[in-house]
């Protein structure tokens, strides 16, 4: 409703200067005005058009700086106003019984700081205006709350004197209403979006959606393949992606102090082997799945690998065009690092950082079952450990066990395989080595011996080793045994040189 404290006079009969003077016709528009769909008042702004002529003649040129300075010019601008007459539908906006009981309680209407929001409608009519519109708030006598639209109209005729002005107010409480619960339901949605703890994407997938129905389109049936022969598509889809917006997660995930720098530095984030893992993607929209999990790999802008587990949605109203897909990471490289170092702590000697006995009969099983052949075979055992336990402690054991495996892990590369199967035993298979690469890998591992010697001073690093070769699974088992024997004769005969007891060593 109004904004602003009014003066009310005495009721009296609309007049309308572009009327005939006839009675039927005034009584008609009298009648009009009592009972339109709207609420209408008619009021007196003379008074008010002398306030404002009277500031302009001290000098003032900006209203609206003018009564901000002093609270009680909006109060003189509100006293200026007369409120002649309202119709039915003011009386039951505001749930009045009448006229009288509505002129009274105006001050319940118009409370608060309502004179500071009719300072639009004073610079309105300040600057000429014959017509001003305002948007305020007012209260009914029950109580409740009114959001109104204010338009009003310096009735024809009255322009000199502003005597009758025609106000119109709208009540459109329900429709601010609901634009208030709009605006806290999409605040409170962007609030969840922007501080989520795990990294949000929102994305436009509607230009890969045209590319795969353009492959349909083609004739493609078996769209696997298609990628085979053509991975570029795979790339085009990559390029295709319109990233909407990303939340604060995603920009420390991925290390980017805003939401264009990362942007701009997409490039970086998807790449290597998330090629393929697009592909595989691309392969489950072509199928129909719209919503997918999955975990990737992609890239921090510092370059660091950030292991992710993907869920990737196309809403549901936008399943016809793909235009707004949510993705959601979560960060699991902490957990792919325990993982990846269970797995390794599973397959090497803690000790020794060597592959360890279980891995190396897995390893062998696999080669008797699928090969390649030849297989050479080192058997190698440390000489001298139980003598250094004894007279030095198994601190000094461990540290020549270390040494050995410093020896082993620099002279062997995959697919060859380096293990430590007891305790101071060890082993190393070669796939594929015929006997000149079986004796080429021994020749390695005594000059690297040698050299491990030279660097470490006190007790001298010294490993019995012997030899064997399998050309079929059938023979594994027997080229072990040999290089065993193998390996148990040099031995003996370092203990017998040596003059060493060899239940000492």
């Amino acid at each position: 409703m109004r904004s602003r404290r009014i003066h009310t006079a005495r009721p009296m009969t609309l007049e309308c200067p572009r009327m005939s003077s006839s009675p039927s016709p005034d009584n008609d528009f009298e009648h009009m005005f009592d009972i339109a769909p709207v609420s209408l008042w008619l009021e007196d702004f003379s008074a008010l058009k002398t306030l404002l002529d009277g500031w302009r003649s001290q000098g003032v040129t900006d209203v609206e700086a003018y009564v901000r300075a002093d609270p009680a010019r909006m109060q003189a601008y509100g006293a200026a106003l007369k409120v002649l007459k309202v119709n039915r539908r003011t009386l039951e906006l505001f749930a009045a019984p009448d006229q009288a009981t509505l002129l009274a309680s105006l001050d319940s209407i118009f409370r608060g700081d309502m004179h500071q929001e009719a300072i639009e409608e004073l610079r309105q009519l300040w600057s000429g205006a014959l017509e001003f519109s305002n948007q305020t708030v007012n209260y009914a006598l029950d109580g409740r709350r009114l959001d109104v639209h204010i338009r009003g109209r310096i009735l024809p005729g009255h322009e000199d004197r502003w005597d009758r002005v025609l106000v119109s107010l709208e009540d459109n409480t329900e429709q601010i209403e609901s634009r208030a619960r709009l605006l806290r339901s999409e605040r409170y949605a962007r609030g969840l979006f922007e501080h989520s703890p795990v990294s949000l994407w929102v994305e436009d997938f509607s230009a890969v959606k045209r590319l795969l129905d353009d492959v349909r389109r083609q004739g493609i049936r078996d769209f696997k393949t298609f990628l085979k022969v053509h991975p570029e598509f795979v790339t085009r889809c990559m390029q295709e992606i319109r990233v909407i917006d990303v939340n604060q997660q995603t920009l420390e995930m991925f290390g980017a102090d805003s939401k264009e720098t990362l942007l701009k530095q997409i490039g970086k984030v998807f790449r290597g082997e998330m090629h393929e893992s697009f592909a595989e993607q691309l392969l489950d929209l072509w199928e129909g799945r719209l919503f997918q999990q999955r975990e990737v790999v992609n890239y921090s802008l510092t370059g660091e690998a950030v292991h992710i587990h993907m869920q990737f949605s196309i809403l549901e109203e936008r399943r016809d065009d793909w235009s707004m897909v949510l993705l959601s990471l979560v960060d699991i490289t902490a957990r792919k690092k325990a993982e990846a170092y269970l797995e390794y702590l599973g397959q090497h000697d803690v000790l020794t950082q060597l592959r360890n006995r279980a891995f190396y009969v897995e390893e062998l099983n696999r080669i008797t079952r699928k090969g390649p052949y030849p297989l050479g075979v080192v058997v190698i055992d440390m000489n001298g450990l139980k003598l250094i336990n004894d007279d030095a402690g198994h601190a000094a054991g461990d540290a020549m066990l270390r040494r050995v495996g410093e020896v082993l892990g620099k002279a062997v590369d995959v697919p060859a395989c380096a293990a430590r199967i007891g305790g101071d035993e060890f082993s190393v298979l070669l796939p594929g080595a015929d006997e000149r690469s079986l004796q080429a890998t021994v020749d390695r591992i005594n000059s690297l011996l040698e050299l491990n010697n030279q660097f470490y001073p006190g007790t001298p690093l010294s490993l019995s080793m012997g030899v064997a070769i399998a050309y079929s699974g059938d023979q594994i088992e027997a080229a072990v045994n040999r290089a065993d024997q193998a390996m148990y004769a040099e031995k003996a005969l370092y203990y017998a040189e040596n003059g060493l007891e060899r239940r000492r060593g």
